[in-house]
């Protein structure tokens, strides 16, 4: 077994344990395999491991890798989510090669994602990014703005707008973990009981998916614990 499937399986175990310690008895907790700065191989790897998700931060590089893994393994059926991000002139990238956007945070973004998704593709599903901590150096609305860019982000065809997703700064304890996680649920119960149709909360990374699963997390973005820690260049 590669380094990469036994990685795949521990990870998966503190999902499952989480889940249990929780007490959360239905939905689905998704892993997301975080494979920026990882070449086609390592990807190629821990889909035969059984990851089908994988998240990429740059566009040209999760493009370039796109292709890299096709020559390798044409048979392959990744599912590709862009997690960084996203500028207007890349946008056009992102709406042709991906199935998921995790990082919508201005209206602009989401009607030219929208106006560029190929027809013969299913609609791209999209998150919000919130910004729940209110650091300036951190991407993604205001808590206040989030229902009004929602609304008008589900409005949009071929989009299918899913929930929401943040990043939230490291903190060094479980509680600590908890508070901006358990803010972005909130606000996620807020648009459900406005009537949108959301189901997906994408929050928690290697250091701290334990607390965002106890707050609800339905995708957890995971990639130095899979792929081990990224070489200092």
């Amino acid at each position: 077994m590669s380094a990469i499937a036994t990685n795949l399986q521990v990870v998966q175990h503190r999902i499952i344990t989480e889940r249990a310690k929780s007490g959360r008895q239905t939905g689905v907790i998704s892993l997301l395999a975080v494979s920026k700065t990882r070449p086609a191989a390592d990807v190629l790897a821990a889909l035969q491991a059984g990851q089908q998700d994988f998240g990429e931060n740059y566009v040209q590089e999760g493009v370039d890798k796109m292709l890299a893994l096709r020559a390798l393994s044409p048979d392959t059926t990744p599912i590709w989510h862009f997690i960084g991000p996203l500028q207007s002139n890349k946008t056009r990238l992102v709406a042709e090669h991906f199935a998921w956007a995790h990082t919508i945070e201005r209206l602009k973004i989401a009607e030219r994602l929208s106006a560029q998704r190929p027809e013969h593709l299913p609609p791209l599903q999209v998150c919000v990014q919130v910004n729940v901590s209110g650091e300036a150096s951190k991407s993604g609305c205001s808590p206040a703005e989030t229902y009004e860019l929602c609304r008008k982000v589900a409005a949009l065809p071929r989009l299918q707008l899913r929930g929401l997703m943040c990043i939230p700064a490291p903190a060094c304890d479980f509680a600590a973990q908890c508070r901006p996680f358990a803010a972005l649920r909130q606000i996620f119960v807020d648009l459900q009981d406005r009537g949108l149709a959301v189901d997906t909360l994408s929050m928690g990374m290697s250091d701290d998916l334990e607390a965002a699963i106890c707050e609800g997390s339905t995708l957890v973005r995971v990639g130095a614990a899979i792929f081990g820690a990224r070489k200092k260049s």
